[in-house]
């Protein structure tokens, strides 16, 4: 099949994708190398030399391992695309299949199935190489394996059925199908926002009730200053996976509960778990959670938009390597076609979405400063940035495209600055 506009177009976009990832990444190993061996004035007081060369050379290998995977991935994708991999798998599901429906389902599964194999080795080396080596890895082999199973199961389960809705509407809801398309994946993620702390969760981790009265007391004034109706307080045992720590928020309504991980309890102390706590309360009570909400379904309404014109054009399987089948439905090819080309096209957006979700955490450490201790959330801070290995001299450039949080001697300046001003 000869080029087109459009797959002159991809191809263009696909490598100023990778180059500029390539770049980014060398950018980061080199700016982290370059400052490796002096720790930042601001934290040579609470942090060693030993554990800042540690985050040095934590973050090169996981820029190392991010390259790989990407030119990994981009040649994956030009194999299903350009190169005939999803024309093969079709035409081989075609001679096998006589059910159009069912044809399309398996293609989906298909597909879906290579990609997590070829995923596979990836994820195991950086479970099993890159955590091992600085001491974050806790999961056996055993583990990982049932840990890949259930979220195969899970994804059958809750995924078969929206994709056979959304196959179904494509084909017999006419022109306006990507809006009720839209329609029924709003209502799903909704559905898993409200089911995943109570029956998707539980599948792969145990929660307690936190067992900490003075703590859980602490925590439930914290959550009544703010006005935050708290359904539950629970712990999880992180540890059996990872040595990192975390906590955070899930669910809404009835369902809406704190969780921490076991691993971030015996971090932190109380005064720096409830500045955490509230830095999160602060995303509530400035919106960012609802406005995050309506922004991605709002943004999903353009992309379903975007299919439902692409998914009649010729050019548009054509320029990705696929001939549309003539006695039988494209629907499942354009879903494919059309989410594994759309990274590609949007990857040039990310740092304006890194730009404000940083935006949001200034606000969310402003918050924070009102509710509870600016100085035990720097604490806080310093302590995960130390545990997690967490780069204190990212470089500028790489931060600002990829960056959801603030550098760390930027994030604890601004608290500093609110400390000083309320002196």
């Amino acid at each position: 099949m000869s080029p087109t506009p459009f797959t002159l177009l991809f191809v263009l976009f696909l490598l100023l994708e990778t180059i500029t990832h390539l770049w980014l990444a060398s950018r980061q190993a080199r700016h982290v190398t370059r400052h490796r061996a002096k720790v930042p004035d601001e934290f040579a007081e609470k942090i060693g030399l030993q554990s800042h060369q540690r985050a040095a050379d934590y973050t090169v290998e996981r820029m190392k391992l991010s390259v790989t995977r990407r030119v990994f991935d981009a040649m994956v994708l030009i194999g299903f695309t350009l190169l005939g991999g999803l024309q093969m798998i079709n035409a081989f599901l075609i001679n096998i299949i006589p059910n159009d429906f069912w044809r399309q389902i398996l293609l989906l599964g298909s597909v879906l199935l290579i990609s997590g194999a070829l995923q596979l080795p990836f994820s195991l080396w950086k479970q099993f190489k890159l955590e091992q080596k600085f001491g974050f890895n806790r999961m056996t082999l055993g583990l990982f394996v049932s840990d890949t199973i259930k979220g195969m199961l899970v994804s059958v389960v809750l995924g078969l059925p929206l994709a056979a809705v959304t196959l179904w509407l494509m084909a017999a809801s006419g022109p306006l199908w990507w809006l009720w398309a839209w329609m029924v994946w709003v209502a799903f993620n909704a559905f898993i926002l409200f089911v995943f702390p109570t029956w998707i969760a539980p599948l792969f981790n145990k929660f307690t009730p936190l067992d900490n009265p003075e703590l859980a007391d602490r925590i439930n004034n914290l959550a009544q200053r703010c006005h935050f109706a708290l359904k539950g307080l629970f712990v999880m045992d992180g540890s059996k996976r990872s040595a990192h720590g975390n906590a955070y928020f899930t669910g809404f309504g009835k369902s809406r509960r704190i969780v921490f991980f076991d691993t971030l309890l015996g971090k932190l102390n109380p005064d720096e778990i409830e500045a955490v706590l509230a830095h999160e309360l602060g995303h509530f009570s400035h919106k960012h959670v609802q406005k995050r909400m309506i922004f991605s379904f709002l943004l999903a309404l353009v992309f379903f938009a975007v299919l439902g014109f692409l998914k009649n054009q010729i050019w548009f399987y054509q320029g990705l390597g696929v001939s549309p089948v003539i006695n039988g439905s494209n629907d499942a090819m354009a879903l494919l076609l059309f989410f594994m080309a759309m990274p590609v096209f949007t990857f040039f957006f990310a740092p304006i979405f890194s730009f404000f979700s940083r935006k949001d955490e200034f606000e969310a450490d402003h918050y924070a400063h009102t509710q509870a201790s600016s100085e035990a959330l720097i604490s806080a801070l310093v302590k995960l940035y130390n545990d997690n290995a967490s780069t204190l001299t990212p470089d500028p450039v790489h931060s600002a495209f990829y960056d959801s949080h603030p550098p760390a001697s930027l994030r604890i300046r601004r608290l500093q600055e609110l400390q000083a001003t309320n002196g």
